[in-house]
């Protein structure tokens, strides 16, 4: 795949809470720096999104009293709860040390209202409130979002997903990603990717 001055690529909560040691940690989370950081050397535009929840969040199962990576329902639909992570100004919360962050043109935060969770880089999780991504990628001229990071099949899922219902082209670097797959959530985010026209690749097809 060619990469074009229309592409831009999202890097995805790359962040000592979701690698080895971390609070919420992802297998393997912290081999895909490497290739993030080659694939941000040949993008024109990069985007790091960062998980930065407030203490107390709606998302923890802390603060329900629930055990980890249960599901209750909230106003907006279901919500795995999920280990305190990512908590704001927190070590946890900083991007892997061995992350080049110096191309980025834009850090996006997410996840910082109290009371709804935010996976996706464009929607918070009621898909209605919007972090504004989509239009300042628009601003920039992008047509295709290009995404790595953690974890595949929840905030880079429906990063992608997202990208697509606000009009541009969305191809998930597969390599580049490590997953969750919490019951099944791998098959079932591949699933939504056919259903929405996700596609995926490898980063050595990139140049």
């Amino acid at each position: 795949m060619r990469i074009t001055d229309t592409d831009a690529l999202l890097l995805v909560d790359i962040q000592r809470d979701f690698c080895p040691g971390g609070a919420l940690a992802v297998t393997d989370g912290a081999a895909v720096v490497p290739l993030a950081n080659d694939l941000a050397r040949r993008f024109p535009l990069v985007v790091l999104t960062q998980d930065w929840h407030p203490a107390g969040h709606g998302s923890f199962a802390s603060t329900h009293g629930r055990p980890d990576f249960s599901t209750i329902e909230m106003p907006y639909g279901p919500q795995v709860l999920w280990p305190d992570h990512c908590v704001q100004g927190t070590a946890g919360a900083a991007f892997h040390p061995d992350l080049e962050t110096g191309h980025a043109a834009l850090v996006l935060r997410k996840g910082m209202h109290r009371n709804i969770d935010s996976y996706s880089a464009f929607f918070e999780n009621d898909h209605r409130t919007s972090t504004g991504l989509a239009g300042y990628l628009r601003e920039r001229g992008v047509r295709r979002v290009v995404l790595c990071g953690l974890a595949t099949d929840f905030c880079v899922s429906w990063s992608a997903e997202d990208a697509v219902r606000c009009g541009f082209e969305a191809v998930i670097v597969e390599d580049a990603c490590r997953a969750i797959d919490l019951d099944g959530s791998l098959a079932a985010a591949r699933r939504r990717w056919d259903a929405v026209g996700v596609t995926t690749t490898g980063s050595g097809t990139l140049g």
